[in-house]
């Protein structure tokens, strides 16, 4: 379902209003045309995080460190925040951020391609409370064998941008063909997360919409 126009810009309306530094952060990450959560994703995530106390975070796509900053708001200082980014230029700008904020000891920042950081995490044992999945879209797939290892029994799983602002639900032959193999990956991913037996999982449109999986066996 693609949530009403006019009901999206009444829900904008009704977001919290940042703490002022991040909210500078949100908008010079704006200005330089850095992807990060919207608003909408940004009241999700505090809720979500603010009701289940993770004692662990993981979170796949880092940018300039917006969201982890922001998670790391919602949870108990003793939760661990590792995130991942591979491009040079946003890990420079993530930890200057980190430490601008004061955050450099509570988020671990991993660099490198997430598809081998997510097979060296796995390999080391890891386990996470919540994973924030962000990162390229035709990746999902992908990353989710790795990810479900490291999903303890009720662990979430939330993975954000997932309706492509509705193209998800076009016919592939009516989509820019530059654009049918990451449609086709994101379609055949909701598929995956639908109908698994270790995931309960619910398609919320919030923001460009989001999967909500919880680990259940």
């Amino acid at each position: 379902m693609i949530i009403d126009e006019r009901l999206s810009v009444f829900i904008d309306a009704l977001q919290w209003n940042l703490p002022g530094e991040l909210a500078e952060l949100e908008q010079q990450a704006l200005e330089d045309q850095v992807p990060i959560i919207r608003r909408p994703m940004q009241t999700f995530l505090g809720f979500i995080l603010g009701m289940t106390q993770p004692a662990s975070i993981l979170e796949i796509g880092t940018a300039v460190g917006f969201s982890s900053i922001l998670m790391s708001e919602y949870v108990p200082e003793q939760t661990s925040i590792t995130t991942i980014e591979k491009v040079p230029a946003r890990i420079r700008a993530a930890k200057a951020n980190f430490v601008r904020y004061g955050k450099e000891d509570r988020i671990c920042l991993l660099e490198g391609d997430a598809a081998e950081v997510l097979e060296k995490l796995c390999a080391q044992g890891n386990q996470y409370d919540f994973i924030f999945m962000d990162a390229a879209k035709g990746q999902y797939l992908n990353f989710l064998p790795d990810i479900l290892k490291m999903l303890p029994e009720n662990g979430m799983l939330i993975t954000d941008n997932v309706l492509q602002d509705g193209d998800v639900i076009q016919s592939r032959y009516a989509i820019n063909r530059r654009d049918r193999t990451i449609h086709g990956r994101m379609r055949e991913y909701l598929y995956r997360l639908t109908h698994s037996e270790e995931l309960d999982t619910v398609i919320l449109p919030v923001g460009d919409g989001i999967t909500v999986s919880r680990r259940i066996k």
